[in-house]
């Protein structure tokens, strides 16, 4: 019994104008829109729609938006803002204390992330990895909210060598990016890396798998882009949801609208899909913001839910 977690970055509930909606293009997977509307999902799937604003005026960011997915805390309401980019000092707190991936650790379960990340960058955060640097890091690095999660629950980082053998996948599914930037790595088919997510989560109680092409789209205000990024993502959903056994789940979620409004570059105010397959599915309904996250992941994969989040 294994719990699939992806987490797709930037993408909103907008309204069905296939002229600045990319997803309003073909019937993807996470073509939800801002009145309920969207195509049936496969093998039973159900859809809901997240507030990710949380009550703090502004436009909801990545930082925030994230840590609360992570934590189950109102990380705006903490702040009083919204945060953009990479955690802050008190967001990292949060992440470290309240990480759903630590309270699955705290609880004998365990979670694996799925993304390979360079061994330079690791090194860079002082956190360990095995292997050779892909490549020198002159300037400060940053660590990403996914990635101080992942840290406190104290699990081990996959590199650029677990994709080669197959461990793990690159961010961009195919290992394309990686290539454009020197690093030899196989190439694979969206599907091709849904069977290895599936591998990796084998025997886990949580598999985490982090998509962000879908934000850097929207800010690129590029239908191109999005439009090959929603291709690649929705081959790799549907095959996870077609290799999904009996008592498995899917869960697949953002942080804030952005790609669904290509009109404009930043965020927006728009709620997010929460897409529930397997026992996640009669469940997503349910999550009414981004506060609801955590418990629901916690639940099914059988740890106890976070406190509650502060209003």
């Amino acid at each position: 019994m294994s719990l699939l977690f992806v987490f797709v970055d930037g993408v909103g509930a907008g309204r069905p104008d296939p002229a600045v909606n990319p997803l309003a293009h073909q019937p993807f997977l996470l073509s939800r829109f801002a009145d309920g509307s969207g195509a049936p999902l496969p093998a039973g799937g159900r859809a809901g729609l997240a507030d990710a604003q949380l009550g703090v005026a502004g436009r909801p960011q990545s930082a925030t938006g994230q840590a609360t997915i992570l934590t189950g805390q109102n990380a705006p309401a903490l702040l009083g803002k919204h945060l953009l980019g990479f955690p802050n000092p008190r967001l990292r707190a949060l992440l470290e204390v309240h990480s759903i991936f630590r309270r699955l650790a705290e609880a004998g379960r365990r979670a694996v992330f799925a993304n390979a990340y360079p061994v330079a960058y690791l090194r860079a955060l002082g956190l360990p990895a095995e292997g050779e640097p892909e490549f020198t890091i002159h300037r400060r690095v940053r660590a990403s909210a996914t990635t101080i999660a992942f840290a406190a629950g104290g699990g081990t980082f996959r590199t650029f060598d677990d994709a080669r053998a197959g461990r793990c996948l690159t961010h961009d599914l195919t290992a394309r990016r990686a290539e454009e930037l020197g690093l030899r790595l196989p190439r694979r088919t969206p599907e091709e890396a849904a069977g290895i997510f599936l591998g990796v989560a084998r025997g886990a109680d949580l598999a985490a798998f982090e998509f962000f092409e879908t934000d850097q789209a929207g800010h690129a205000r590029s239908m191109p882009r999005a439009l090959d990024a929603l291709d690649r993502l929705d081959r790799f959903l549907r095959a996870l949801v077609a290799g999904l056994g009996p008592e498995d789940s899917l869960v697949v979620t953002s942080d804030h609208g952005n790609l669904e409004d290509l009109s404009t570059r930043n965020h927006t105010l728009a709620r997010v899909p929460v897409l529930g397959f397997g026992r996640a599915a009669g469940r997503v309904e349910a999550v009414r913001d981004l506060t609801g996250v955590a418990p629901l992941l916690l639940e099914l994969a059988g740890a106890p839910a976070p406190p509650a989040a502060p209003r």
